[in-house]
C-alpha cells in the first residue's frame, strides 16, 4: 500500500509589510531603517505624513509577522 504525503506549500495569510507600507504611502526601506534605529512612532509618522497609530500598526506587523506573512512548509 502506497502512502501519499501531501506537500504543504507555503502560503500567505495577508499582504506583506512592503505591500501594506506602500498602500499608506510609507517608504518601506525607510520604515525598516526606522525600526532598526528604534525611532518612535511619532518621529516616523511625522517623516512619512501618516498617524503614529499607522506606524504602530506597521511596526506591530513587523514584530509579529516579519517582512512577509508566509506560513506553512514544503
Amino acid at each position: 500500500m502506497e502512502e501519499f504525503i501531501r506537500s504543504r506549500v507555503p502560503w500567505s495569510t495577508e499582504p506583506s509589510l512592503q505591500t501594506k507600507a506602500s498602500e499608506v504611502g510609507v517608504d518601506f526601506d525607510a520604515l525598516i531603517e526606522g525600526i532598526k534605529n528604534n525611532r518612535s512612532d511619532e518621529e516616523m509618522a511625522k517623516e512619512f505624513g501618516v498617524t503614529p497609530k499607522c506606524i504602530g500598526y506597521l511596526k506591530e506587523h513587523f514584530w509579529t509577522h516579519g517582512i512577509g506573512s508566509i506560513m506553512g512548509q514544503d
